[in-house]
């Protein structure tokens, strides 16, 4: 009887590291081999046959041929356990696998030895951002939180909010509360300016940069703010007009497009096609005001000065490109 129960529990611990390798695509920690009946001995065995591979310390893939990106994610969520993807790996990258760092999230209280192709990051009171997944992961709101922080530029802190608000599960109250998981974020002020954006439908924090980034600085006429013009349907706002030289400028700052990177371009393109031929609208998103503002206050001044503007652009400093755009 005591043989008999000996074998179930062999058998059935046997049986849950099967199905928990399968699920962790063919890997597994020396204590997941372990709990399954492995011993040290049969895993030494197994890595000289060749059965085994050993991807981290303690971490050991079923074969030995190269791994996958989820092979990767998942050795290095249980190399650092307890860890969550997060970072620019949250989700698996579209396309062939370019084997970047496989970034994790692990609390700041343990320390953790690096490892080759992996990125350890340490957050504070990480359990309410996490989700469970397979690998586990953050929030999706918390990792774009994350990604702000750590961005070098403004442009990509603006990216990384942009990005997930165009998910469609995402709302303006999942990423303030994830803004309450973060009470030292970088840029604060932006972020929660987007997230009210994202809220009340407007694009203020773009307006703003507009005015104190491109406008105000390079010497640009003043415009007139939320201009109305009749319209089919009743009065229209235009967001700055320059009515003395024929040019309004639409600031486009709507979150929850997929493609927002790809719109930006687009209205890069346009606007280089505004400043040769002098359309009377130019439409701005935030790669233009936020990334490359001595650029567009340039091909701003053009336009303006196609109008009837006799003023001149000025640089707002050593680095300005925007008497030389």
């Amino acid at each position: 009887m005591v043989d008999d129960e000996a074998e179930w529990a062999r058998l059935h611990a046997a049986g849950l590291l099967t199905s928990q390798m399968r699920m962790q695509d063919g890997v597994a920690s020396y204590a997941q081999l372990l709990a399954g009946g492995v011993t040290r001995i049969d895993i030494e065995r197994r890595l000289r046959r060749n059965e085994l591979r050993r991807v981290h310390p303690r971490v050991y893939a079923d074969h030995t041929g190269p791994l996958t990106w989820t092979q990767r994610a998942w050795a290095a969520v249980l190399y650092a356990e307890p860890a969550f993807l997060c970072g620019v790996s949250l989700e698996e990258p579209k396309g062939r696998d370019t084997g970047e760092p496989i970034h994790v999230a692990i609390d700041r209280s343990r320390r953790v030895r690096p490892q080759e192709g992996l990125v350890i990051h340490r957050l504070a009171d990480l359990a309410p951002r996490t989700y469970g997944g397979t690998p586990p992961r953050l929030k999706v709101e918390d990792n774009a939180l994350l990604m702000a922080q750590e961005a070098r530029k403004e442009i990509d802190a603006i990216a990384a909010v942009a990005q997930v608000a165009s998910k469609r599960y995402v709302t303006a109250a999942s990423l303030r509360a994830a803004l309450g998981r973060y009470p030292s974020l970088r840029r604060r002020p932006l972020v929660a300016g987007m997230i009210d954006d994202l809220e009340a439908g407007t694009h203020s924090v773009l307006e703003h940069g507009y005015l104190t980034k491109v406008e105000r600085p390079h010497g640009l006429p003043a415009g007139d703010r939320q201009a109305v013009r009749p319209g089919p349907s009743g009065s229209q706002f235009r967001d700055v007009e320059y009515a003395a030289y024929g040019l309004v400028v639409e600031l486009d700052g709507a979150l929850g497009h997929e493609s927002w990177r790809e719109q930006a371009r687009d209205a890069d393109r346009d606007l280089d096609d505004l400043a040769r031929l002098g359309s009377v609208t130019a439409r701005l998103r935030w790669h233009q005001v936020f990334d490359t503002p001595c650029r567009t206050a340039a091909r701003i001044g053009r336009i303006l000065t196609r109008g009837g503007w006799e003023g001149k652009t000025r640089t707002c400093g050593e680095s300005c490109e925007a008497t030389a755009s």
